[in-house]
Parts: structure tokens; sequence; C-alpha cells
């Protein structure tokens, strides 16, 4: 594997486009049989009667379609040491069978670790569209990318400054 992406190359404001994937109708029941048994992931008739008005995918499988696209188009291709976790989750509108899913990462911040030199600390979000460009999850959350070089506690302090515009 070959590393392209370093904490340094993170830059907040720079925007990624992650890829794009299709959900079918079997693979948002198969999700649901296993993860999410609630009726209107696994049948239609339910969907229909629900207040989604068909069959829709559980907001899950969306994170998980998200993290397949995130993982394949740019964390194994980056020196990702893991996540502390997300800041906030929000699943904005469903997503139904045959709907094409994009996702986009943007880095909003990033920042030294005093503690681990060799590791900086990037803020990023993810936005998931469909065919139609509406906004279905935005999630908020932290990662953790090896740095190229570890840093001296002053770099960490002046890099910090200038990545936060102090």
């Amino acid at each position: 594997m070959t590393i392209h992406y370093y904490w340094e190359d993170l830059v907040p404001g720079s925007v990624r486009e992650l890829g794009s994937l299709s959900v079918s109708a079997e693979e948002i029941k198969e999700f649901a049989e296993q993860y999410d048994p609630q009726p209107f992931h696994l049948d239609e008739l339910a969907g229909r009667r629900s207040i989604y008005g068909n069959l829709c995918a559980s907001g899950w499988q969306t994170c998980a379609l998200a993290m397949r696209l995130t993982v394949t188009n740019f964390l194994n291709e980056s020196s990702s040491m893991g996540s502390p976790g997300l800041e906030s989750l929000r699943w904005l509108k469903p997503v139904y069978p045959g709907d094409t899913l994009t996702l986009k990462h943007t880095t909003i911040e990033s920042r030294g670790m005093r503690r681990r030199p060799d590791i900086g600390l990037v803020r990023s979000s993810w936005e998931m569209f469909n065919q139609n460009g509406d906004k279905v999850l935005h999630m908020e959350g932290w990662g953790m990318f090896r740095r190229r070089e570890p840093a001296t506690a002053e770099e960490i302090e002046r890099l910090n400054a200038e990545r936060s515009g102090a």
C-alpha cells in the first residue's frame, strides 16, 4: 500500500469527492435483517405505510456505505491511525432502493498532538448526496493521521496557531 495522504496534506478547507455507489432493495433488506430489523427497512408494504412512503435504508446502513467509500477511496491511501469518534451525525433524508449516493469529504481543522508528535488530529465533515443532489447524511468527527516526520513541541505550537488562524 502506498501512502498518498499524511497529516500535512489534510489542509483545512480541502475537499475530496470520495465516489458513488447505488443501493438496491435487496441490500437494504439484507442489512436490516441483520442489524436494524424495523418493518420499513424489511418490507415494501410496511415501507409504503410508514412516514417514509417506501422501503428505505437504515441510517446505520447509510453510515456503513459512507465508511466504505471513505476507506476505499481515501483511508486506504492515507496514514490513518483510527478515530477518537464522531461529534455529530445527522440522517437528513431517507435513502431508497435505486438511489445512487455520492460522498464528499471536507477537512475542517487540523492540529498537532503534543503528546504524540508523530501524529496529528484532523476534524472532517462527510456529506452524502443522492442522485437528485439532496443531502441524505452529514457527519463530523476526528481522525488521527501519521505525520511524515515527528514535530518538535515548538513546531506543533506554531502549526496549531497557523492552522487555527491565530
